[in-house]
């Protein structure tokens, strides 16, 4: 599949999300005003900011498909990531939104409970969930941190609806069978809710500190760098190596110790086999710098010792 393709389906899946939040937000909030659910009530008002996230998210991934330029030599990719972070910082602020108002409906008499309100809630657990599986599949084949801040964001609602729909059944059943706690299942379901938005929320925004920080790759992907850059024949050591996330791409640092005869042209050619082992066989890999120091004949001992140097002459 070619990158228009791609970037189609990555377009097609954002403004599906978009979209099925609008209609979500405006199903939740009017059955849960007209009933009198809190947690329906609260859960649309976290869908209200699922839409504000979401067009977030498609503007950051829209800015992070420019090319290049002058004033951004590395690419736009880190637009996804701030997008990421603002999913997050909403998401937090709905969490604890639907806590305040979740435990301020515990102070107040228990409202009826209404077979139409599980009916709602229902619907959304089931569309939620295929929207997060949809999203997040495309977001992983992409590596789009904003689609896959999106799929998250999709799961919080999931979380979101299935608690709905058990507090909710427990205030039916409560309404029934005259059983008083149970009726306040409705609030105890928001509370439920809020934590684990607030918790999905704070690894969201953690991932999201990480990549703009530019903390290094997981250990798996360095080492299999590493073995990459050790099957160019004229790759005598490895000085250093470095990658880092760059939103929807990566951008991979290398220092290696080469033989210290050959010349520029042979010097070049290595560097050339360098990035063109990683980019072969490492997916989303976007630019590869290699840094060439000399080696010499007398460090042939160390090696022939303890295997080629991961470590050496700068």
């Amino acid at each position: 599949m070619d990158s228009s393709q791609t970037q189609t389906q990555s377009t097609v899946a954002i403004w599906v999300s978009l979209v099925s939040n609008i209609v979500l937000t405006v199903m939740k909030l009017v059955v849960g005003l007209l009933f009198g659910s809190q947690v329906l009530i609260a859960d649309g008002i976290h869908n209200a900011g699922d839409v504000c996230a979401t067009a977030a998210a498609l503007i950051s991934m829209m800015i992070s498909k420019r090319p290049p330029d002058e004033d951004h030599p590395y690419g736009h990719g880190k637009a996804e990531v701030i997008g990421a972070g603002m999913v997050a910082v909403i998401l937090v602020l709905a969490g604890l939104f639907m806590g305040y108002h979740s435990i301020q409906a515990l102070m107040e008499p228990a409202h009826e409970a209404n077979l139409l309100v599980l009916v709602a809630a229902a619907i959304s657990l089931v569309w939620k969930q295929w929207l997060y599986m949809y999203t997040m599949r495309i977001g992983r084949k992409m590596n789009s941190s904003g689609l896959i801040a999106t799929a998250y964001d999709h799961l919080a609602d999931v979380y979101a609806s299935l608690a709905a729909v058990l507090g909710i059944s427990m205030a039916l059943a409560g309404d029934h069978y005259g059983i008083r706690w149970l009726m306040y299942g409705d609030p105890l379901a928001g509370i439920v809710v809020a934590y684990f938005v607030v918790r999905l929320a704070i690894h969201m925004g953690r991932t999201s500190i990480d990549v703009l920080m530019e903390k290094n790759v997981g250990a798996e992907t360095l080492e299999a760098i590493t073995q990459l850059v050790l099957r160019v024949p004229e790759v005598k050591r490895i000085d250093r190596i470095r990658a880092r996330e760059h939103g929807h791409y990566m951008i991979v640092d290398v220092r290696v110790g080469i033989p210290a005869q050959l010349s520029v042209q042979q010097g070049h050619d290595v560097s050339r086999a360098i990035k063109q082992a990683i980019s072969q066989h490492m997916d989303g890999v976007e630019e590869v710098m290699v840094h060439l120091n000399p080696w010499y004949a007398d460090e042939q001992e160390e090696v022939d010792a303890s295997g080629p140097a991961r470590r050496g002459r700068e």
